[in-house]
């Protein structure tokens, strides 16, 4: 089977683009992988990957338009897309209709204030409320999720094609040496920062942990937005890094003895780095929403408000044993769920159903059972045995 892979890839920064570097070579062992840009044409069934950024996923939201197929949804809310292919090209007719279609009359109304400056932008105040995932939707022959979350809220939005729920494929253990930073203990928050990671509220909450563990430390990785610029300065046991390498971030995440990443509102993402976390057997404080909610209670402690959080670090602070616990839970995890090969088997399942593959396995059926009764093979329930063996049954 031949698949037309879209999805942006290195050297782009994006968390899609180490996404499929890491499934490309595991789903090439179940089928033949064609070049988008080259031979599109040639392919069985189209696979597109879209995730929240114009830039990296634009061409790709393009040729969806074209071209039906299966799609990865990323994430569910996908107002920041929508306006980077309207509003900001220009278009914002396109934004005004795009949100006409998710609210209606309100949807208009408040879009064209948004146009008019009356009120702040809806992308920066409110796109839970408005996910704006309806084109997409209607251009899928067929979705690949990654969460209960998404799955369920693409069906109250009407979607009634074939949904697939698979995991996110984890990185091999890369044998990391950690770097040498310090912290008793050492917290780790990895990944762009901005106000929806929660990084003011984490930083509360880490102040309040200082207080009785002054050798902690918080190591915060990422490129920050420009509301949290020069909001890190001055703060006590604060290790600050921008954007750095492959390699170096996985010395950075291995010299982490927790891991934080928390979310609020969720736009329905999967964390690479809470994956990166699992492959590196580290344990989890995360937001208790979306997929988040959805990590298994051994490799995660969920949490709301700062309080809670403060409490979650202070409690792996102090139990060691805890931390370990978790972390070998993080690591099994990793290796059996999330592996990339069983990643890719599933991958392989579902665009062979799409391409039609429940069609031509009901039409093998029907040409076995008709051999067997011309033949007069009468043990049906050993010619199904044999039938699902061979990858037939149905």
């Amino acid at each position: 089977m031949k698949v037309a892979y879209y999805s942006p890839l290195p050297p782009s920064r994006s968390g899609i683009a180490d996404y499929s570097t890491l499934l490309l070579p595991a789903l090439r062992e179940h089928v033949e992988i064609v070049l988008p840009r080259r031979r599109a044409a040639e392919s069985d069934v189209a696979l597109y990957h879209v995730g929240n950024d114009a830039e990296a996923h634009g061409w790709i939201v393009d040729a969806l338009r074209k071209r039906p197929g299966v799609v990865v949804l990323h994430e569910y809310v996908l107002h920041h897309l929508v306006v980077g292919l309207t509003f900001a090209r220009g278009d914002a007719a396109g934004y005004r209709a795009a949100m006409e279609r998710e609210a209606g009359l309100v949807g208009y109304l408040l879009a064209h204030a948004v146009l008019d400056n009356k009120i702040p932008p809806l992308w920066e105040t409110r796109p839970q409320d408005f996910p704006l995932a309806g084109e997409i939707l209607d251009s899928a022959t067929g979705l690949i999720v990654h969460s209960r979350f998404v799955e369920e809220h693409a069906r109250a939005a009407g979607y009634s094609g074939p949904v697939w729920r698979i995991p996110h494929p984890a990185w091999p253990d890369p044998a990391a040496e950690p770097a040498d930073l310090g912290g008793d203990p050492l917290y780790g928050c990895f990944g762009n920062l901005n106000d929806a990671k929660r990084i003011p509220e984490l930083l509360r909450a880490f102040a309040r942990v200082r207080e009785r563990r002054p050798g902690a430390r918080l190591l915060l990785v990422g490129s920050a937005s420009r509301l949290l610029e020069g909001r890190f300065d001055g703060e006590e046991g604060v290790i600050r890094r921008e954007y750095v390498d492959e390699a170096t971030l996985w010395s950075l995440m291995a010299a982490c003895d927790v891991h934080v990443s928390l979310r609020w509102p969720t736009m329905g993402e999967t964390s690479g780095s809470a994956i990166r976390a699992l492959t590196l057997g580290k344990p989890l404080v995360v937001s208790d929403v979306g997929w988040f909610s959805e990590l298994p209670d051994d490799v995660a402690l969920k949490v709301g408000e700062v309080d809670e959080i403060a409490a979650a670090l202070e409690l792996l602070a102090t139990e060691p044993e805890l931390r370990k616990r978790m972390g070998e839970a993080a690591r099994r995890l990793a290796e059996t769920e999330h592996r990339a090969d069983r990643v890719a088997e599933l991958y392989a399942a579902a665009l062979e159903e799409a391409a039609g593959g429940v069609a031509v396995r009901e039409a093998v059926q029907r040409e076995v059972v008709t051999a067997a009764a011309e033949v007069g093979y009468e043990d049906t329930a050993e010619l199904a045995d044999r039938l699902r063996e061979v990858g037939l049954g149905g």
